[in-house]
């Protein structure tokens, strides 16, 4: 089948405090706010249930908005996933850009984990003011990297349905072994 997506319009996630949401991300990622939308009642259900909805500058026409919702209970997580699970992974630069980002989130008070090698691309995970765990990325793979993965994909995704187990085809990726392979 042909891809019918052109690329992905927003990501929506609820907030706590619309204000404060906005503000984080300015002023610790540097999105800038570009629109709010407020309703009495939702557009598409015309059920009463009043909201602000915003919209950050995730960069090169990417978007992350978010809903605050002050009629409804207070917001939650799946308890049954773990909280690493779930998370919103955004693309930095290059590495000096990474580690600068740390330390000026540390220098914030901002907990963070990382970097963490992934083969591919190093990540620091933190979380934003609403509990939402984010990962900074950046790349620092190789084609030929990327050339090994694709050719093992269905083989590792066939494996673990039958197994429920990881499959060992790309352990490289996490075990260090990538830095002498792929030389």
């Amino acid at each position: 089948m042909k891809p019918i997506v052109q690329k992905i319009h927003h990501v929506a996630y609820r907030c706590k405090d619309a204000l404060e949401t906005a503000r984080w991300y300015e002023e610790n990622l540097g999105m800038q706010l570009v629109l709010a939308i407020a309703e009495d009642a939702v557009p598409s259900t015309g059920e009463a249930d009043p909201y602000m909805h915003i919209f950050m500058d995730a960069g090169m026409g990417n978007v992350l908005a978010f809903f605050e919702l002050p009629t409804q209970p207070e917001m939650g997580r799946d308890p049954n996933t773990p909280v690493w699970t779930q998370h919103l992974a955004l693309q930095v630069e290059s590495m000096e850009v990474l580690l600068a980002t740390k330390a000026r989130l540390e220098a914030a008070g901002i907990k963070v984990i990382g970097p963490t090698d992934h083969a591919l691309f190093q990540s620091i995970y933190f979380f934003d003011p609403n509990g939402h765990r984010l990962e900074l990325a950046a790349n620092t793979g190789s084609p030929k990297m990327l050339e090994a993965l694709d050719q093992v994909k269905w083989a590792m995704l066939e494996e673990w349905a039958q197994t429920k187990r990881a499959p060992k085809h790309a352990a490289w990726l996490h075990d260090g072994s990538y830095k002498t392979m792929f030389k």
